[in-house]
């Protein structure tokens, strides 16, 4: 849906593939891309959340197509960029979203550090870091080729302050600040200065992922650990999608064009606070 827009702002008309879009918080962000006159895809290796969010920009008078896909998986990345470049030809932004944890790659009274499963945390680090690399080879060559581009890469607080219990969740993340630096210095001077990478680093979220450790499954109430994070944020809750919005747009658009290779915390203050 165009609309006048500041043109520093502006993402109208720009090709954004975005994996993980299923998501709650990916999701978000294609919905408001879609609002700013973007072509969205969504992909996601879940059919039905994929169409759901598609279908739901289109209803709102956006532009979307679902695309599936699993970023563990180049032959079904490569199935997918053959499908954006065939409907339109290029890829102006890419937003690394597909991420997330598992109850068993985190510690707890049932689970100790020692005993934890290694397909777990394998699945977890590799979901997070590889998920992120493989679709920027594959997307990206497309950028290289442009000599254009903006990626932006999910991160987490978790990254710069390894938090308890999820060990290979924070080190992933941890690894994506590292990726999100090497790859804007590499694409700049490898490629085309016109080539940018990015990252958001959210605080607390509320997501299908991390529900877990926040809420208590029986009652819905506030577990001790969920307690103490909204304790340790300043602004006293947990964020919601709408709050990663305007980074985003800042990111990807014109007003960020000498900014590559930063990590921006989007967290209610939680890295502000020394917790007295």
């Amino acid at each position: 849906m165009s609309s006048e827009q500041d043109p520093l702002f502006s993402v109208e008309g720009q090709v954004a593939v975005m994996t993980g879009a299923g998501g709650v918080l990916i999701g978000g962000m294609a919905r408001e891309l879609a609002r700013r006159g973007a072509h969205v895809v969504v992909v996601d290796r879940a059919v039905d959340q994929a169409q759901k969010v598609a279908e739901g920009i289109r209803a709102e008078g956006g532009m979307a197509e679902a695309v599936i896909a699993d970023v563990l998986d180049r032959k079904s990345l490569g199935d997918a960029l053959s499908c954006v470049m065939e409907s339109y030809g290029r890829v102006d932004i890419l937003i690394n979203g597909a991420g997330g944890n598992r109850k068993e790659a985190s510690t707890s009274p049932e689970l100790s550090f020692f005993d934890m499963p290694s397909d777990a945390l394998k699945f977890v680090m590799d979901l997070n870091l590889l998920g992120t690399i493989f679709p920027t080879q594959i997307f990206g060559r497309i950028m290289a080729r442009q000599k254009q581009g903006v990626i932006l890469n999910i991160s987490s607080m978790n990254s710069f302050r390894p938090l308890t219990k999820i060990i290979g969740y924070s080190a992933a993340k941890a690894a994506i600040n590292n990726v999100t630096q090497w790859l804007a210095v590499h694409l700049a001077q490898n490629y085309s200065p016109g080539i940018r990478v990015n990252a958001i680093a959210p605080g607390f979220f509320e997501t299908a992922q991390n529900k877990f450790l926040l809420r208590d499954e029986k009652t819905g109430e506030l577990t001790a650990r969920g307690q103490q994070i909204v304790g340790h944020t300043p602004m006293g809750r947990f964020g919601v999608p709408e709050d990663l919005m305007g980074t985003l747009i800042w990111l990807v658009s014109p007003a960020s064009k000498f900014v590559t290779g930063i990590v921006v915390p989007v967290d209610g203050g939680f890295s502000a606070f020394s917790g007295v």
